[in-house]
Order: structure tokens, then C-alpha cells, then sequence
């Protein structure tokens, strides 16, 4: 099992480093890490990717707002395609159908396919992380920015 753990991690890391090396906007990654961390009540996610966030200089406002961002105006329209594609693809178990052709096509007016491609790679990546950790019950508050990688 140890073997298998550290492979899947290992896997993790690679794809984490792609998805962060792309022309995803760095902001919206954050914005994807701590919505999908926040549903799924991954505490040691939303500390980590909100301590990150600052860190890279995103702002104290927008990433309080998060969970609220329909009723914020501090996002743009490709940020909310890309918080409501977080949102859907998190939620499958919630929606008979997973994800709605609306929220498909808004997040694909706003991001080309190589965007697209390394947003649905992230949705995938942050919620099995998340489960990781919850699962594993990891505490929260100790991580330091950039502490991973």
C-alpha cells in the first residue's frame, strides 16, 4: 500500500506542476483550489491554497469572498465560469446529469483548450486531494506558503 500511496502522490505532484505551469491565469487556480477545498470541508486544503493565494499577492477580499461569489463583484466573467465549473464538478453526486452544457459552454467562451484542459485537470486534481486529506484527517493552520513545491 506504501508503494502504491507514494506513486499516486508522486503522479499528483507531476500533474499539479503541469496544470500550475500552464496559461490557466494563476489567480484562477487559487480561486478553483479554495472553492473546491471549501465545499468538500477540506480544511488543511483551504488553509494551504488561501496562505498560498496571498502569498502570490492575491487579495485578502477576493479570496474571503469566494464562497460567495455569485453575490460578489470583486471576479470577472471567466473567474465565475471557472468557480461555477469548480462548483458542478465537485458537486457531481448532487446533479443528475454532472455538469450542466451551460456551465461547459461559459467556462469554454472564457478559457481556450489548453486552458480548459488544465481547469478540468485541476477540479480533478483539488477534490482528490481534498478527499486525501480529509479522509486522513490532516490538521490545519501550520502550513507555510510554498511549503510543497
Amino acid at each position: 500500500m506504501a508503494i502504491l500511496a507514494a506513486l499516486w502522490m508522486a503522479g499528483q505532484r507531476v500533474a499539479g506542476k503541469v496544470v500550475s505551469d500552464s496559461a490557466l491565469p494563476t489567480a484562477t487556480q487559487h480561486l478553483v483550489e479554495i472553492r473546491a477545498s471549501q465545499i468538500n470541508s477540506c480544511a488543511y486544503c483551504t488553509d494551504m491554497h488561501t496562505k498560498d493565494a496571498v502569498h502570490a499577492g492575491e487579495t485578502q477580499v477576493r479570496f474571503n469572498l469566494v464562497a460567495t461569489w455569485r453575490e460578489a463583484t470583486v471576479f470577472t466573467e471567466a473567474e465565475r465560469a471557472a468557480l461555477e465549473l469548480t462548483e458542478q464538478g465537485t458537486r457531481i453526486a448532487d446533479a443528475t446529469g454532472g455538469v450542466t452544457d451551460e456551465a461547459w459552454a461559459n467556462a469554454a467562451k472564457h478559457y481556450d483548450q489548453d486552458q480548459l484542459g488544465s481547469l478540468v485537470a485541476l477540479i480533478a486534481s483539488i477534490n482528490a486531494w481534498n478527499r486525501l486529506n480529509v479522509i486522513t484527517r490532516q490538521p490545519a493552520g501550520d502550513y507555510q506558503p510554498g511549503q510543497w513545491g
